[in-house]
C-alpha cells in the first residue's frame, strides 16, 4: 500500500528526473512511455514498474485504460494506494510554425498527447479511486498563459491543462487535489529542439537561445525536486494554476 505515483513520460528529461525523485522518497512510481528507463529500473527494481505504451495513440490509450493489452497493471497498481499522485508529464512540442505549416496529422497527435491522455488518465484514476485521496499534477507551461507566435497548438493544449485543473478544482470532488503547473525553462532535450528550429517558424528562437548561452535554464533534477515537494505538502492544490517559480 502506501504512497504511489503514476509517471508519464518517464523515460526522458523531466519526466525521468521527477520519477527520480519520487523514487528517492521510496514512493512507488508506475511510469508510462513509449521507452523504459534501464537507468531508474536498475536503481529501484522493487519500486519501479514500467508500462511501453505509445502515449499519443488515443485508441491504444483508452484500450490501456480499459484494461486492455492483456493485464490491468494501472487499475490494480492504482487501487492498492493509500494516496495516488498522478504526474501528467508526457508532452510535445511540435507542430511548430504558423497555421498553414501545421501537418493536421501533427496536429491531431500533439493534442491527443497534451490534452487527451491527461484528461483522460485524471478521470480513469478519480473513478479507480472513488473518494480516496488522489493528488493530479498537469505539467503544465509558461506558454499556457503567454501567447507566442508558431506555438499556436503547444500553447492552446497546455491552455487546456490550466483550464481543466480550475474545472476539477470546482468540482470538489472529494478526496482529488489538482494543480496544472508551469515549471519554468528546463535544459531538456525539448529546449534543444527549439533552439534548433527555424526563427521563420518560431520568431523567438533567439531568446531560447540565450537562456541557455547566458545559463538561465534550470536542471531537470532541481526542477523536479521543487515539483516533488510541491506535490507532496499540505497546501498542493490551493491554487489549481500555479508557477513553480511563485512557491517559493
Amino acid at each position: 500500500m502506501g504512497m504511489k505515483a503514476i509517471v508519464t513520460g518517464h523515460s526522458r528529461g523531466l519526466g525521468a528526473a521527477i520519477a527520480a525523485e519520487l523514487l528517492a522518497h521510496g514512493i512507488a512510481v508506475l511510469g508510462v512511455a513509449r521507452g523504459g528507463n534501464a537507468t531508474l529500473a536498475a536503481a529501484y527494481p522493487q519500486l519501479l514498474v514500467e508500462q511501453a505504451l505509445d502515449l499519443a495513440d488515443g485508441v491504444a490509450v483508452a484500450a490501456w485504460l480499459d484494461g486492455g493489452l492483456g493485464n490491468s497493471l494501472w487499475r490494480d497498481f492504482a487501487a492498492t494506494a493509500d494516496t495516488l499522485l498522478l504526474v501528467n508529464n508526457a508532452g510535445m512540442l511540435q507542430p511548430v510554425g504558423p497555421l498553414a505549416a501545421q501537418a493536421p496529422g501533427e496536429v491531431l497527435r500533439a493534442v491527443s498527447l497534451n490534452v487527451g491522455l491527461p484528461l483522460a488518465l485524471s478521470s480513469a484514476a478519480a473513478a479507480v479511486r472513488a473518494t480516496r485521496p488522489l493528488r493530479v499534477l498537469h505539467v503544465s507551461s509558461g506558454a499556457a498563459r503567454s501567447a507566442y507566435a508558431g506555438w499556436g497548438v503547444y500553447g492552446a493544449t497546455k491552455a487546456a491543462l490550466d483550464q481543466h485543473a480550475r474545472a476539477v478544482a470546482l468540482d470538489g470532488s472529494p478526496g482529488v487535489k489538482i494543480c496544472s503547473l508551469a515549471p519554468g525553462v528546463i535544459d531538456t532535450d525539448m529546449q534543444a529542439e527549439i533552439r534548433a528550429g527555424s526563427a521563420a517558424l518560431f520568431p523567438a528562437t533567439e531568446r531560447f537561445k540565450d537562456l541557455k548561452t547566458d545559463g538561465n535554464l534550470s536542471t531537470p533534477a532541481a526542477t523536479a525536486a521543487k515539483m516533488v515537494n510541491y506535490l507532496l505538502a499540505d497546501g498542493f492544490g490551493e491554487q489549481p494554476v500555479a508557477d513553480l517559480r511563485d512557491l517559493g
